[in-house]
């Protein structure tokens, strides 16, 4: 009976690759003494032929499970006789062994080291103008597997080519967990952050630029923005109309962030972006060099002390700083006290309470425009 039972046990376990036959290459006679048929087209070597002899015992009732695997010995085989544990083993051995197996075929999710100090850039925009400028060191470019047939994406590869960029192609779960969970379009970049530039340090535009007529000044001063997609579209918006400088609040103020640059565009790899750790007395300086200063509310009674004017109405004949406020308090009651003026948006119907005002990035793209719309050239 141990012998009947050895085929079953050696052909589970692989060590018998022959179909049944009078004699089994292990040596152990088979029960039955006729020919079998090779296993089925696409069976392989998977598992035991679909006829196996049934010794006694070897059917319903024999103490075995319908959850038993096909073509395995079952624990407390009836028929098994002496054979019964090491078939129980030799069972049991193989089925701790399947998971293991299974296990080792699970791909594991991509582990990169990032290098330190740096940081992931994502989307299209921003990885290839950081890409082509010299502000940033580069580390490593991430495209998705997928993608990289499509034309932006062999565009990408050259860029990073002529800079020196490793260039890597991963998965879409890869590039996900490194922008975590962000709108990556397929890109990553790997790169140093930008910081902002001191007002200190620049070499900063004179008045005599524009008393020699060769244009007018403008530039944008945030207090206190915090919000990261707030600050990447006013700078979206201060490139796009004009804007010469963008100057903000060192405190209490959103950094320069990837999501900040992909909210802007990418413009935030272009377009310098200045602090000062004391707005007030930047300012007073400028005011003192002959810039005028002019704030923005969106209520104009809560204004005391200042002009209130629309900015259709406002016009502009000197360098001009035009200073925005943080979303919620809009400005501080010191820095509304060095404006000359104050602009509001008129509003087109009568508002809801509670529906009274504009996001601060649509607020001063509206300002803007209309302030920029005047800027010209001396003598046309």
């Amino acid at each position: 009976m141990e012998r009947a039972l050895m085929p079953r046990v050696c052909r589970a376990l692989g060590l018998c690759r022959w179909p049944c036959g009078p004699r089994w290459p292990c040596g152990v006679r088979h029960r039955s003494t006729r020919e079998q048929p090779p296993p089925p087209a696409g069976r392989g070597e998977e598992g035991p032929p679909a006829s196996l002899p049934r010794g006694p015992g070897a059917g319903p009732g024999s103490g075995g499970s319908r959850d038993t695997p096909r073509g395995h010995p079952r624990p407390g085989h009836r028929g098994a006789g002496r054979g019964s544990a090491t078939g129980r083993e030799l069972w049991l051995s193989q089925l701790d062994e399947l998971p293991r197996a299974r296990k080792g075929m699970e791909r594991k999710p991509l582990r990169l080291e990032r290098t330190e100090g740096s940081e992931i850039l994502f989307g299209i925009g921003p990885c290839s103008l950081a890409l082509s400028q010299a502000r940033r060191d580069l580390f490593r470019l991430f495209l998705k597997q997928s993608s990289s047939r499509r034309p932006v994406m062999s565009e990408f590869v050259l860029q990073a080519t002529a800079r020196g960029v490793p260039v890597l192609h991963v998965q879409r779960r890869e590039l996900d967990e490194l922008c975590r969970g962000q709108v990556h379009q397929g890109v990553c970049l790997e790169a140093t952050p930008l910081r902002f530039k001191s007002l200190e340090d620049a070499e900063t535009p004179g008045l005599g630029d524009d008393a020699s007529g060769k244009r007018q000044l403008i530039w944008l001063v945030l207090e206190q923005i915090q919000d990261p997609m707030n600050l990447g579209a006013l700078l979206r918006s201060a490139y796009f109309l004009g804007v010469d400088r963008v100057v903000t609040s060192h405190r209490n103020s959103c950094p320069l962030t990837p999501t900040v640059s992909k909210a802007s565009a990418g413009a935030m790899e272009v377009f310098d972006v200045y602090s000062t750790d004391d707005l007030q007395s930047f300012l007073k300086a400028k005011i003192a060099e002959g810039w005028e200063v002019v704030g923005t509310v969106s209520k104009p009674e809560d204004v005391e002390d200042v002009p209130v004017i629309s900015c259709l109405e406002f016009r502009w004949d000197k360098p001009l700083i035009v200073v925005i406020g943080s979303e919620g308090e809009g400005l501080s009651l010191e820095t509304q006290l060095l404006c000359h003026r104050v602009l509001a948006i008129p509003p087109g119907r009568a508002l809801h309470p509670g529906i009274d005002s504009l996001n601060v990035s649509v607020a001063t793209g509206i300002l803007l425009h209309s302030i920029c719309s005047q800027k010209r050239r001396h003598g046309d």
